[in-house]
């Protein structure tokens, strides 16, 4: 029996390093929830576009120099980020919110509806938090209190990653995750974590997943050329409508016969065409743009692969030419196997074992798969559909009548809180 005792004093030290400062996480938690919301509801009715969030970010820092934090401003243009040294040696664990809205009307009928509007792309719009970020800039607001509170004993040193533009910027340039990465900002971390409220999980629950989590995002566009006629005598040119619809009909045989979608899916979309002027004219060109996700470097390389065989050589079999344009975006989110099996525990005992769900493949994007290409981390989900909602009929994000359920919010503060103390446990 003696040989068994050094590893087992060894794990009952881990599992008290880790365990030691959830009291205090959990009272703190419930004393700063109110002012939690209180801040979620000021970032909603004030919400800023990509890389304008001026008044969000000046809210943020001066918060974190409250805490008695070492902050920097104008990260990736409007970014914030914050360092709080623990009293003991350690790693530093990142934990990251964005900031930004979306070009949307609200429709809500709140007593903090958003009141701000932005001109976008050349128009007149409404700002709306649509997708949430309010609730993450707040709820990490929440954890960087938490965690100052007790930082005296914290083993290692927690960096707040406040990011802009996370929806991405109009111009095409780089912008959020990507251009903080470029700037330094996960130079120093070890790990990383974030999450993502979801309005359709039920508040007090978090869904999570090991690997491949969210898709990959790359803008598709594609032009093909033939030869304008009259449309009374289509054999006398070359029609690319005719041939468009041929070629948005192949697209789809990559989902059904190329990918091998019981290992992930892909979503091959055609979002807009346009073609023409006139009922009796034969265009000469037709142009459309789409959406491609995937995940895995393997799979998107597949896809993309194919999207170009299939478009050019349909073009060549009607006498058409067709160029292909296909811009990468954000890489797939994919959740180290590893870390995720460690932190899993932290995540039941911060929700509750009953309440924390293992996800499918979600097909929407998040450049937070920028810092996880850095180094190894964490995202998931937070519940913010009422309880007893019906996710089929609630909301989704990115809608005029986006709404969450704010009860949740105190257990995103305790999971971002519990991943930091947890992992300089096991360091």
């Amino acid at each position: 029996m003696k040989k068994f005792l050094i590893p087992l004093l060894l794990l009952s030290g881990t599992a008290f390093s880790q365990t030691k400062l959830r009291p205090q996480i959990d009272k703190q938690a419930d004393a700063i929830e109110s002012q939690v919301i209180e801040w979620r509801r000021d970032f909603h009715k004030y919400p800023e576009l990509g890389n304008q969030e001026f008044r969000t970010a000046k809210i943020i820092a001066d918060h974190l120099r409250s805490l008695g934090m070492e902050v920097t401003e104008n990260v990736a243009v409007t970014g914030v980020v914050g360092v709080l040294k623990g009293g003991k040696p350690g790693p530093m664990v990142a934990l990251r919110a964005d900031m930004d809205a979306l070009p949307v009307t609200e429709r809500n009928d709140l007593p903090f509806k958003s009141v701000n509007t932005a001109t976008y792309n050349g128009q007149e719009t409404g700002v709306m938090h649509a997708c949430g970020h309010d609730s993450h800039v707040a709820i990490l607001m929440g954890a960087a209190q938490v965690l100052a509170s007790m930082k005296d004993q914290l083993q290692g040193s927690v960096k707040f990653i406040f990011q802009p533009a996370e929806e991405g910027v109009y111009d095409g340039s780089t912008a959020g995750a990507e251009l903080m990465v470029q700037e330094g900002v996960m130079d120093d971390v070890d790990a990383v974590f974030g999450l993502h409220i979801w309005s359709q999980i039920e508040a007090g629950k978090i869904g999570y997943r090991s690997g491949p989590f969210m898709a990959a995002v790359d803008n598709l566009a594609i032009t093909v050329h033939g030869t304008q006629a009259h449309g009374a005598s289509p054999w006398s040119g070359v029609d690319p409508i005719v041939t468009s619809a041929q070629i948005v009909n192949g697209l789809q045989t990559i989902l059904s016969r190329s990918v091998n979608v019981t290992e992930n899916p892909a979503v091959v979309t055609v979002g807009a065409i346009h073609g023409g002027i006139r009922q009796n004219i034969i265009p000469e060109k037709v142009e459309m743009i789409g959406t491609i996700r995937t995940f895995g470097a393997e799979q998107q390389a597949l896809v993309h692969r194919r999207i170009t065989e299939i478009v050019t050589n349909i073009a060549e079999s009607a006498g058409a030419k067709a160029d292909v344009s296909i811009g990468k975006l954000y890489p797939s989110t994919d959740n180290d196997p590893e870390l995720t099996a460690k932190m899993l525990p932290s995540l039941q005992s911060a929700a509750g074992e009953g309440n924390v769900i293992a996800m499918p493949p979600v097909t929407g994007a998040e450049d937070f798969s920028f810092f996880q290409r850095e180094k190894p981390g964490v995202f998931i989900f937070l519940g913010g559909m009422k309880k007893g909602g019906d996710p089929l009929t609630t909301p989704s994000h990115h809608t005029p009548d986006f709404y969450l359920d704010e009860s949740g919010f105190k257990l995103g503060v305790k999971a971002l809180s519990y991943f930091v103390v947890d992992y300089m446990g096991m360091k």
